[in-house]
């Protein structure tokens, strides 16, 4: 097989803390393999509409620590299409990449997968998104920020709570995933826990609420992925307004502020080691595989089964979380 000489790198979908830190580590890694490396912005628009540069290492300059990501990100429909899809091929070849290592979550990757099949190029994937649901790593890049930065918001949240015995329903992202919710629930002490991954009942939630009132503490925090079962935190505080017309129920959408910010020096190192590994992939001849951390060691799953299966939550977790709380 002849060596690959020159890669593209891009991101798509939702931006995740620790994506500059992927690419960084992508054209750093590149450079040391004498690698050539193109960003591709604005995703597969971008791919698309050849919206292609070549990046040195003076392009990733002191990004590690900046959120977002610098290829930037765009919804394309076009690349759903295999006449869309011809187009990103045909710029491929026109700048002679011989690999591409692509950043995002479940549709990126899905994207990823049936463009190196149709074409039979090799395509890497890594592991960007913050609801941490992609099989094949035990944490996404991005995770361990977003979750931070839900502990933050909710330890201020329940300073005002505390002091005027409120109860706050404070949503956070995860349409069908749970583990953002899960992991600051329990890091915030939130009395409840709501996550599409277990049935609500709402009659429980209500009759632990009424227990686990009292004159002296009348505060509380319950913490509800986008995703739950039950419609979100409006329809949560609805239900509880309804069977407690007395009780100062208030809701806290924390919505996007959950993606920006500094990546943690945890999302740092993971993007970097993966972002390396991704090219070493590439060069060593591996296609269709996303790269992963696993117990604490890489490991690639091929695209198909990242997109196949779920991540399943983890269910003790869960349990101490049931116990912990109200």
């Amino acid at each position: 097989m002849e060596s690959i000489k020159k890669i593209g790198v891009l991101t798509s979908g939702g931006d995740s803390p620790g994506m500059n830190a992927a690419i960084r580590a992508v054209v750093k890694a590149g450079a040391h393999f004498g690698v050539e490396v193109f960003g591709i912005y604005k995703g597969y628009y971008g791919l698309i509409n050849d919206l292609i540069k070549p990046l040195a290492s003076q392009d990733v300059y002191n990004i590690i620590h900046r959120g977002g990501t610098i290829l930037k990100s765009a919804r394309c429909k076009e690349f759903e299409t295999k006449e869309g899809r011809k187009k990103a091929y045909e710029n491929i070849l026109k700048h002679g990449l011989g690999g591409l290592v692509v950043i995002g979550g479940d549709g990126t990757l899905t994207g990823a997968r049936l463009f190196g099949k149709e074409f039979d190029f090799p395509v890497i994937g890594l592991p960007g998104t913050i609801d941490n649901d992609l099989y094949g790593t035990d944490y996404t890049i991005g995770y361990d920020t977003a979750v931070n930065t839900v502990v933050s918001a909710v330890d201020k949240i329940r300073d005002t709570a505390h002091s005027h015995d409120r109860i706050f329903i404070v949503e956070v992202m995860g349409r069908d995933a749970g583990f953002i919710a899960l992991r600051s629930g329990i890091a915030t002490a939130a009395e409840k826990i709501l996550i599409p991954e277990a049935k609500t009942f709402i009659e429980d939630l209500l009759d632990s609420i009424e227990k686990g009132r009292t004159q002296e503490e009348g505060s509380g925090i319950i913490i509800v992925a986008e995703g739950d079962d039950f419609g979100g935190a409006n329809e949560v505080a609805k239900k509880i307004t309804e069977r407690f017309p007395d009780y100062d129920v208030r809701v806290s959408i924390l919505g996007h502020i959950q993606r920006g910010g500094a990546p943690s020096a945890y999302d740092r190192v993971l993007a970097s080691g993966l972002g390396f590994q991704s090219v070493k992939a590439l060069l060593d001849g591996r296609r269709g595989v996303m790269v992963g951390s696993m117990n604490r060691q890489i490991a690639f799953t091929s695209l198909e089964k990242t997109i196949k299966y779920n991540r399943p939550i983890n269910a003790e977790l869960h349990s101490i979380a049931e116990i912990l709380g109200l």
